[in-house]
C-alpha cells in the first residue's frame, strides 16, 4: 500500500513505480549483524533545524521513512538533550507496524536508550513515565542520577568520568539489542563518529534554504573522516531526498 506522497527509487535500479511500505521495509531492514544506524534530516545548506527544532525540515516522505526505522530496530538510541529540546514522548508504533515486529520475532516496541553524562533527565517526562518498555540510561560511574529515575528505567555505568560509547554499545548488544537507531543530536552523532562506531547513515535531504545560524548534523571535537558508500537514493514528489549510505 502506497500512502500520501509518493517516494521512488532514483539509484540504483530506478523505477517509475511508488514504492509502497514493504518495498521501503525491504530497503531499510535489518542487518544479519549488530549495527548503529543514524537518521537525520538536513536543509539543502546543511541546517539540522529551522527555528530551532528538526520538525521545520521534516515532511511526510521523511515521518514515513522515520517510522518504519523505527519499526526495524530492537532499540532507539538518543542524546539527553535532544530528549529535553525535542519533548520525546513514549516511543509508540500503530498496531500494523507491531504486528510485523511480532510476525519478525520482535518485542512489540523497540527499547530507548538515552545517552546522559549529567543525568539531568525528569522521571515524569512521557518518554520514561508512560513508556510501554522500559528505557536505558547509558551514563559513566561519576554520575547521580534524579530522584525516581531508576524506578523507571535501567541505568546503566559505562566509562568512569565520561560515557564510554563503544562499552555502552557493547551492553545493549549483549542484551539482544544489537539493530540500534540513533536519531542523534549532533554531539551524539559526532562523538560516535569519532568512536568509529557508526555504521550507517540515513539522511534526508529537504529542499529548504534555512540560510546561516544553525548547526549540522553532526558537532564536537575533529575526528578522522569516515567513508561511508552510498547504497541508495529514493525521490519523493514534494522534492525531499531520501539518502542511504553504509559500511560494505
Amino acid at each position: 500500500m502506497t500512502v500520501g506522497i509518493p517516494i521512488r527509487r532514483l539509484w540504483p535500479e530506478p523505477s517509475t513505480q511508488p514504492l509502497d511500505d514493504a518495498a521501503l521495509t525491504a530497503l531499510y531492514g535489518r542487518a544479519d549483524k549488530p549495527r548503529l544506524r543514524m537518521n537525520f534530516v538536513a536543509s539543502l545548506d546543511g541546517a539540522v533545524t529551522v527555528d530551532g527544532y528538526s520538525a521545520g525540515l521534516s515532511g511526510e516522505p521523511d515521518k514515513r521513512v522515520f517510522g518504519l526505522l523505527r519499526m526495524v530496530c530492537d532499540a532507539l538510541v538518543v542524546a539527553a538533550g535532544t530528549l529535553r529540546h525535542e519533548g520525546y514522548r513514549a516511543v509508540r508504533l500503530n498496531e500494523r507496524r507491531r504486528a510485523w515486529r511480532r510476525a519478525n520475532g520482535l518485542a512489540e516496541y523497540p527499547t530507548l536508550v538515552v545517552v546522559s553524562g549529567s543525568l539531568d533527565l525528569d522521571p515524569a517526562q512521557a518518554a520514561f513515565a508512560d513508556a510501554p518498555t522500559r528505557p536505558v540510561v547509558l551514563t559513566h560511574a561519576d554520575a547521580d542520577p534524579p530522584p525516581g529515575l531508576t524506578d523507571v528505567a535501567d541505568v546503566l555505568r559505562c566509562g568512569a568520568e565520561r560515557v564510554d560509547l563503544a562499552a555502552g554499545l557493547a551492553e545493549l548488544h549483549r542484551r539482544g539489542l544489537t539493530q540500534l537507531l540513533c536519531e542523534g543530536g549532533p554531539h551524539l552523532f559526532g562523538a560516535l563518529t569519532a568512536a568509529d562506531l557508526v555504521d550507517e547513515l540515513c539522511l534526508t535531504v529537504s529542499p529548504l534554504l534555512a540560510g546561516p545560524g544553525p548547526g549540522r548534523i553532526t558537532a564536537g571535537d575533529a575526528a578522522p573522516p569516515r567513508h561511508l558508500p552510498l547504497r541508495h537514493v529514493l525521490a519523493a514528489e514534494d522534492g525531499v531526498l531520501l539518502l542511504r549510505h553504509a559500511r560494505p
